[in-house]
């Protein structure tokens, strides 16, 4: 039986820099993410190219010290462990928060050699990395805490992505999913949060655990993690939202 090549993460983040050079020379734009009509999605194309293009790939978003952190509000669809929110309810997610998620797993699976499930446990074993920064939302607020968590792309290398693997898409419990592309994935602030601010995420913020995209507007940085998926192509799980919020939201 063949051995599965796998993608380290040097590869991964040069692919991802020739691919968008490449583009830019080019000016095709069979790579980059698709505009869907929509006025607020009109952007994507450029605003992608440019900045994977023309901008810095491993620049850090600012952090900041522990007497920054600031309140922080909770602005989401609701709660997925409530009934009444038939929207975004789940009931294993219902049964994992009556349990303080001893049972929650989250899965990985697509364009990776060793697809499977990952306990906290299994994660906290991968790295942790801790970062105080700010959280710009789409609609107008911004807030400043403390994250820690796992690296995206421990998990990726532990998984063992395959040399096709160009974008992740991220699935929460509250059905809202993203996906980002390889860039993004194995940025070293790019993180999957357990923690905030010192104690255990809480629910409101998407217990038990959550992405921390630091280089993207909030709404990247899904909620109740319970699905990852590695694809070679590109995928927008939001594609059909009506307000048309653009797929790359880098700042």
């Amino acid at each position: 039986m063949r051995k599965k090549k796998t993608i380290t993460r040097r590869e991964a983040i040069f692919a991802g820099l020739t691919s968008a050079g490449a583009l830019l020379l080019s000016g095709c734009l069979k790579k980059a993410p698709p505009t869907y009509g929509n006025i607020l999605r009109m952007g994507d194309d450029l605003t992608y190219m440019a900045q994977r293009g023309l901008l810095s790939q491993r620049a850090l978003a600012m952090e900041y010290q522990k007497s920054d952190i600031t309140s922080f509000p909770a602005t989401d669809n609701g709660d997925p462990a409530d009934p009444a929110n038939k929207k975004v309810y789940s009931k294993t997610y219902q049964d994992l928060q009556g349990n303080d998620f001893k049972d929650w797993t989250l899965s990985i699976e697509g364009s990776v050699a060793k697809p499977g499930k990952y306990s906290m446990d299994d994660l906290k074993k991968l790295g942790e990395r801790r970062q105080i920064t700010r959280h710009t939302c789409e609609e107008g607020w911004s807030a400043i805490a403390e994250w820690t968590g796992v690296p995206l792309s421990a998990l990726l290398k532990h998984a063992g992505i395959l040399p096709a693997a160009r974008f992740v898409s991220l699935y929460g419990f509250d059905n809202y999913a993203e996906s980002i592309d390889m860039l993004d994935a194995f940025h070293p602030q790019t993180i999957l949060a357990h923690t905030m601010n010192g104690d255990k995420l809480p629910a409101r913020h998407g217990a038990p655990l959550r992405l921390r995209v630091e280089t993207q507007i909030g709404y990247k940085s899904v909620k109740y993690l319970q699905r990852i998926v590695v694809t070679d192509k590109f995928i927008d799980p939001n594609s059909d939202i009506p307000e048309g919020w653009s797929w790359y939201t880098g700042i």
